[in-house]
């Protein structure tokens, strides 16, 4: 599954960086065209000319040669690339990974990378348990990287635990399962909304809501990975928009309730992730309101239209998957929702659970259907949970997970 891929592998500073050269040697045996880059560190441990031997191609190092000036594009190696594998991976680079970070060309290849991101932890058990790793591996994975997790066992401290890179031969393994998976959605079109709408006063102020919008851009990610063709009317956001999904943004309640609509006429099926406003004022200043401090003042709300109601009533047999974010009686109020929008499953998560809700980079689900049947989740990255999603759908449509 590996012959003819472009594999970029990226050594940093660790004792296992002497697994590169495995990994690599296996990469190329099995048919792909790979590069490698190191970061300065990385040298103490191995030889790039070791690595240039294996991989039969130059290992940069530095931005530029300092010899002749050659200069190493970073922005060439991110675009060439169908995969980047940083293995092994110390605490340092997935701290600076994680923060943005770009004082190397191992680095500055990374943000520039268009192509899935494979990350091997490599340090000593302590660093690894650390709130901080782990904080930080969480960051990636909510950006779309994959983590393949370290192994247990004797570290090179002396200590015994997880922390070993994983072995060169599951890390190629790793890779060709994920270039054999299923696109078991090729072919269909997807309606996702995600974020939250703003609802304006006037020309200062707005209601709006704490949505973050990461749940639905990890799943838009997460159906455009597996084939299908995804539109994302979205909110405003702090989020850089899924490669390969057609983005469509918007602001109000309203100019969302139009985009939806319109869109879901050419669409198989709608995830309404998007915290969309209930009430808009109903009349929006011209001018800013100014302050009086001797009187109260009230503001005179509206409905606003509502966009997976609307859609319910028009799907036919297609798929339509709502949302249901609760602080009380969080079932009764989710299978509610579910009857009245004439949902076919419905995704509760509550406000009281650790983790869930708004503006974290984790979330704990239950899928309810409308047969009566119900499946829960533990708390999961949002990105896990965007897979966990997908499966539902993929059973909906009665498609072969194996």
């Amino acid at each position: 599954m590996l012959r003819g891929k472009k594999i970029i592998v990226g050594i940093t500073g660790s004792i296992a960086a002497y697994k590169a050269a495995v990994l690599i040697r296996l990469l190329v045996r099995e048919g792909a065209e790979v590069k490698a880059l190191m970061t300065p560190t990385a040298k103490q441990f191995i030889a790039p000319l070791t690595l240039a031997t294996l991989c039969k191609n130059p290992v940069p190092v530095e931005f530029f040669n300092p010899e002749n000036g050659a200069w190493n594009s970073h922005v060439s190696l991110g675009t060439w690339a169908d995969a980047l594998v940083i293995a092994p991976a110390t605490a340092n680079t997935i701290a600076k990974m994680a923060t943005g970070v770009a004082d190397n060309l191992l680095l500055t290849t990374y943000l520039s990378a268009r192509c899935p991101v494979f990350v091997a932890p490599a340090m000593d058990l302590d660093m690894y348990n650390h709130p901080s790793t782990q904080y930080n591996l969480d960051s990636l994975k909510s950006y779309g990287n994959r983590i393949i997790e370290p192994a247990e066992g004797e570290l090179a401290s002396g200590l015994s635990g997880k922390g070993r890179m994983e072995e060169p031969e599951k890390i190629v393994e790793y890779l060709s399962q994920y270039f054999s998976r299923k696109t078991n959605l090729e072919g269909k079109k997807i309606l996702v909304t995600a974020g939250p709408t703003i609802e304006p006063i006037d020309p200062v102020r707005y209601i709006s809501n704490h949505s973050s919008g990461r749940m639905g851009y990890a799943i838009a990610a997460e159906l455009h990975e597996r084939g299908a063709e995804v539109y994302l009317v979205s909110g405003k956001t702090a989020l850089t928009p899924p490669d390969g999904v057609q983005t469509i943004d918007v602001l109000t309640a309203d100019e969302m309730y139009q985009a939806a609509t319109q869109i879901f006429e050419r669409c198989d099926g709608a995830v309404m992730c998007a915290a969309v406003a209930d009430y808009t004022p109903k009349t929006a200043e011209t001018h800013k309101i100014k302050k009086d401090s001797s009187e109260t003042w009230s503001l005179e709300l509206a409905p606003t239209q509502d966009i997976a109601a609307a859609i319910g009533a028009n799907k036919g047999n297609r798929l339509l998957v709502g949302f249901a974010l609760e602080t009380d009686n969080e079932q009764v109020n989710a299978l509610s929702k579910l009857e009245k929008k004439n949902m076919d499953f419905i995704v509760l998560n509550s406000l009281k659970d650790k983790g869930a809700g708004f503006g974290t980079k984790t979330n704990r689900i239950t899928i309810l259907r409308k047969d009566g049947t119900q499946t829960e989740f533990g708390l999961k990255n949002k990105t896990e949970v965007a897979a966990d999603i997908a499966d539902e759908m993929e059973a909906f449509w009665g498609m072969d997970r194996s």
